[in-house]
């Protein structure tokens, strides 16, 4: 009986020392993100753009993720360079998009009304999503 006792008593404690796991059960508040997808075909004038999303940004205080550049989506194009007899002579074109993505985290509506202001130079377009 006794060491029957002993084990009890440490399998008390083992019920004890084990905490349950609330890790995973404490969550933050829903957290909105404000993702924005800006693409253009010279990529000189993309991280321009980017770069001046990102400090208008920063200017209201804003945690922002980015810009994570996405793959460069190439179509290309073939064509005859004759209309009739040279049929083997063809030229290739191709069109390059450049992507790059933005996440802003809790986004306040400051920096909403800021965003929509900002000026940015023509062909690069930007697609903005709630998230």
């Amino acid at each position: 009986m006794h060491i029957q006792n002993k084990m009890t008593e440490t399998e008390t404690k083992k019920k004890t020392v084990s905490k349950p796991r609330t890790a995973k059960a404490k969550k933050e508040e829903a957290i909105s993100k404000l993702r924005i997808r800006v693409m253009a075909y010279e990529y000189k004038i993309l991280d321009l753009s980017v770069k001046q999303i990102i400090d208008t940004a920063l200017r209201y205080d804003a945690k922002v993720i980015g810009p994570i550049p996405l793959p460069t989506t190439i179509k290309k194009y073939t064509v005859n360079r004759s209309p009739f007899v040279y049929k083997n002579a063809r030229e290739q074109f191709e069109m390059r998009v450049h992507r790059r993505v933005i996440d802003i985290i809790n986004p306040s509506p400051k920096i909403m009304d800021a965003l929509t202001n900002i000026s940015l130079p023509s062909g690069v377009n930007i697609d903005v999503k709630i998230i």
